[in-house]
């Protein structure tokens, strides 16, 4: 003896037809020469609806091809800082930082730690807290300084995400941020 399965069949214009035979539900699709797509099989009985598939799987691709399209990539950008950094080279990195936040990517500031300078760990943690100091107006900080291996990372995020159509925030020039101390007279 077979056995017909039963399944509850959907309309090509959203409107249930009911419960039908599995057969029957094919025989009317056809019909109209449209598929019978199984969009709940866990159900009781089971939901087919009759529709053009090609035609879903066209306008699913353009949906998510238009989702994609809007989307605003964020790359992560590395300065590399040592813990002995002089403050003309610390100024101009900073300057590069500066202006990775003016464009609306993260950055990811790294110590440097070589040979017997891993021991004075402090001189790198010095280092983080003036770039911090220095951007706490346009960055936030999203992950705190960790030590992985002879580096200490930090990342930081900006905190303004307006874009204009360039992809460039919404704020001040990068000279007029940065606050560069003059040079040091002493020599």
């Amino acid at each position: 003896m077979i056995r017909v399965r039963e399944v509850s069949v959907i309309g090509d214009d959203g409107e249930p037809m009911g419960t039908l035979p599995t057969e029957e539900a094919l025989s009317i699709a056809r019909d109209q020469e449209l598929d019978l797509v199984e969009v709940a099989p866990t159900a009781n009985p089971p939901v087919c609806r009759i529709m053009d598939y090609g035609k879903h799987k066209y306008k699913a691709s353009k949906k998510a091809h238009a989702a994609k399209k809007k989307q605003k990539i964020i790359h992560v950008k590395e300065v590399k800082f040592r813990p002995n950094t002089d403050q003309h080279d610390f100024d101009f990195k900073l300057r590069n930082v500066h202006r990775f936040l003016g464009n609306g990517d993260k950055v990811k500031v790294v110590i440097f730690f070589k040979g017997r300078e891993i021991a004075h760990r402090e001189f790198g943690m010095k280092v983080l807290e003036r770039v911090a100091e220095a951007t706490e107006e346009t960055a936030v900080i999203e992950q705190q300084a960790k030590q992985e291996g002879r580096t200490l990372v930090m990342i930081m995020a900006p905190k303004n995400t307006k874009t204009k159509k360039g992809g460039v925030l919404k704020a001040q020039s990068v000279a007029e941020q940065v606050e560069v101390p003059p040079p040091n007279q002493n020599k």
